[in-house]
């Protein structure tokens, strides 16, 4: 969502983000601009922002029908794009009565899955025609980033119609091969559920879900999988474990053992992604990868889901990853110290 109007200040800050590397940028009443570093929080240079600068930056960002709901007291999530087509996912909300905004800067480019590293099994994942993919990770992980580089690698390799439904559209994609149709949240449908039940009809061969928020988003997104498509959705978990727990503890308790059944049958794989600092003192990726094996399959629909990170662990013959292995390796390779790993790890114990 773009506006016509020209925010100036917000603009150079935006700018200012990308010149230096920011993933994020906070501005707030009373403070310079602040922007997150490779994981920090530094204060710009420039004078402190007044309400009145603020606010009105804020109303030239914004469409007209969003600064009324804004002004309303509501939080507003959007796109807005530079002129020099460098992205930014902005959340303009109020604090202490008064505006703020954090902006997460979109890359322009969109990486390759070699780029990302890639574990080898999310190249299985992109070559699959039907099933569900879960992208999991904490906020600011980069799972978003993540699913950008599997949806662009079927843009590139296979003539499929791929539905996004967003909030909001983050990347930006140019049809090659594939035909790509972004829909964005509170612009193009008024909720995930609601969105969902008519993507059936617009004939998806792959349909990216930006978050699993509710029952409804789920069952639909378990069925289009069913269906014969493919579907790569997100979640708030840390861990392919946890992963499955919140799936099914998302349901009544009569209703969980049909999500077992069921998602035990069109499960392909959980991908968990944290960021974690390496030596460079940049940000890097440490996953954990859950392939939707036989005995995966056996121990969702049985209920014994405290038994999968004893198969993740042992499996890595499957292209499954222990998060505290892919930890040992990073170390062994000299890529983030002993002491991260430590910070990171589940089973501190090993890394002592």
């Amino acid at each position: 969502m773009t506006t016509t109007k020209h925010p100036t200040k917000l603009i150079s800050f935006f700018e200012k983000a990308v010149a230096v590397n920011a993933s994020d940028t906070h501005l707030a009443v009373g403070l310079p601009p602040i922007y997150r570093i490779y994981g920090d929080l530094h204060r710009d240079e420039s004078e402190a922002l007044t309400e009145a600068v603020l606010m009105e930056e804020i109303e030239k960002l914004l469409p007209d029908l969003l600064w009324k709901e804004y002004a309303d007291k509501n939080d507003i999530d959007m796109s807005y794009e530079l002129p020099s087509k460098e992205r930014f996912r902005v959340d303009v909300y109020w604090k202490n009565g008064q505006p703020a905004l954090a902006a997460r800067l979109i890359p322009a480019h969109i990486p390759t899955l070699e780029d990302l590293e890639a574990p080898e099994a999310v190249l299985d994942f992109v070559d699959l025609s039907q099933g569900i993919v879960l992208v999991t990770g904490p906020t600011g992980a980069g799972k978003s980033t993540l699913l950008a580089s599997m949806i662009e690698y079927i843009n590139q390799t296979r003539p499929n119609h791929i539905v996004t439904l967003e909030d909001p559209i983050e990347f930006a994609y140019e049809a090659k091969q594939s035909l790509i149709s972004q829909r964005e949240l509170g612009v193009d449908f008024k909720s995930f559920a609601e969105g969902l039940k008519h993507v059936f009809r617009q004939d998806p061969d792959v349909v990216l879900i930006g978050e699993m928020r509710d029952p409804d988003t789920i069952m639909t997104a378990l069925t289009l999988a069913e269906t014969g498509h493919l579907v790569f959705a997100t979640l708030h978990t840390n861990g392919a474990a946890s992963t499955i727990e919140r799936v099914i503890n998302s349901f009544p308790a009569l209703q969980q053992q049909q999500i077992r059944l069921q998602l035990s049958l069109v499960l392909r794989g959980v991908i968990s992604q944290i960021l974690i600092p390496s030596v460079d003192g940049k940000l890097m990726a440490a996953r954990e990868v859950m392939v939707n094996t036989h005995a995966v399959s056996n121990t969702i629909r049985e209920g014994k889901t405290e038994q999968l990170q004893n198969i993740i662990f042992s499996s890595s013959a499957d292209k499954m990853q222990d998060l505290d292995q892919e930890l040992l390796g990073l170390v062994q390779e000299n890529r983030i110290t002993q002491d991260t790993a430590y910070e990171y790890a589940r089973n501190k114990k090993n890394f002592r």
